[in-house]
């Protein structure tokens, strides 16, 4: 188990109580848009020091000229507007800036960007469904998902194939609006993958993020919330399978910049496999003027073979003492031979147990998707996993 506690900071109870704001200063550049305001990183920043840099494919110090494609497919119902627009267009980049210099690089990069647009009231009875798949190369995305006030929407976004792919995702809900993002990292064991998820969260509105991620040989995600008005409420939701060799990193920020606010953060994940990396940094701020929040945030982790490492920091900054609770926990342990052999010993084959507890380790995330066919497709990806299992 691995827990940062901020500098100049005092723990009570498991929550650590900031004077000041380091989520900020622990960046190595103030948020912007352009590549230029951040230095190459070299590997010693705190933001880039679990990365592995020279497999980024000059992502992060620019080298990676646009070069692939990307076939993308979206399938919306009616009612639903679907853009391509260009740099110039106002809705772009309101959910919030770049933080490192891969998502400002993707930023200044790409050519047009995708808004999807749910009217306000609509209540979708169908998911938004993106089909995202590598076709080699190099590419950079910026996509857009507004939901007017009261609306109600499901997204799924679905990479596959083969890429070298940095983008940025905004996600602008009005006030008492209701969104659901699955984002589903299935790539190609070459594919390298960078993102940067922006969700603005309007008065009395609910987002929900499921992030899963199975595929690639690095991929590095930032979600990232901030709440544009008052009884708000996120919950982050993450599950990633580890295999030989790669490396995968979910870096969450929640900013609790508005009062009476909620916020749930939940991931898991299992690794096997010689060199198998994930890194997960979990930072939750809560300021001055967010009296009310209610916030909480775990990592759990199942290592179910030796050479696998995790690297896991859950980050809690409180800047006033007006809240509702707060707290956090990280947990990584080996797969206990004990339920192995409790499941045999009732006459469950041992491939039968291994599958069966991997599953119910996930099982509360997956139930998260709320879309069967979806759900099954991800079961049926860690089975497969698991019977590659080198262990």
């Amino acid at each position: 188990m691995a827990q940062s506690i901020p500098a100049g900071s005092t723990a009570a109870g498991g929550v650590a109580v900031a004077a000041e704001s380091t989520v900020a200063t622990r960046m190595s550049a103030p948020p912007s848009f352009d590549v230029a305001d951040f230095p190459v990183p070299h590997g010693r920043e705190e933001e880039w020091r679990f990365t592995p840099l020279e497999r980024l494919r000059g992502l992060h110090d620019g080298s990676a000229e646009a070069s692939g494609g990307m076939k993308a497919e979206i399938s919306a119902p009616d009612g639903v507007t679907v853009e391509t627009v260009g740099r110039d267009d106002a809705r772009l980049g309101r959910a919030g800036k770049p933080v490192d210099r891969v998502a400002a690089q993707a930023y200044s990069a790409f050519e047009k960007a995708t808004v999807v647009t749910v009217p306000a009231e609509a209540v979708l009875d169908e998911a938004i469904r993106v089909s995202l798949h590598g076709e080699g190369g190099v590419s950079y995305g910026h996509t857009v998902f507004e939901l007017g006030a009261f609306a109600e929407a499901v997204v799924v976004i679905d990479h596959t194939g083969d890429a070298v792919r940095a983008a940025n995702v905004e996600f602008v809900l009005g006030d008492g609006a209701k969104l659901t993002v699955v984002s589903v990292q299935d790539w190609a064991d070459t594919a390298v993958h960078c993102s940067q998820h922006n969700a603005l969260v309007g008065r009395d509105a609910t987002f929900k993020s499921v992030v899963v991620t199975f595929g690639g040989d690095v991929v590095r995600l930032h979600p990232r919330v901030a709440y544009a008005g008052p009884g708000g409420e996120a919950e982050l939701y993450g599950l990633y399978f580890t295999d030989n060799g790669q490396h995968q990193e979910h870096r969450l920020l929640v900013d609790h910049d508005a009062p009476n606010c909620r916020s749930n953060v939940a991931y898991k994940g299992a690794l096997q496999g010689q060199d198998a990396h994930a890194v997960w940094i979990g930072d939750v701020l809560i300021r001055k003027d967010a009296e009310g929040t209610d916030s909480y945030e775990l990592n759990r982790n199942l290592v179910l073979t030796d050479g696998a490492r995790v690297d896991s920091v859950p980050n809690l900054e409180i800047e006033t003492g007006e809240i509702a609770g707060a707290g956090h926990a990280s947990a990584t342990g080996r797969f206990e031979d004990e339920q192995l052999f409790y499941l045999m010993a009732r006459g469950i084959p041992a491939d039968d147990a291994r599958r069966l507890v991997v599953r119910g380790f996930f099982a509360e995330l997956v139930q998260q998707i709320g879309l069967p066919d979806l759900q099954e497709r991800l079961l049926a990806k860690i089975d497969e996993e698991l019977e590659a299992s080198v262990a």
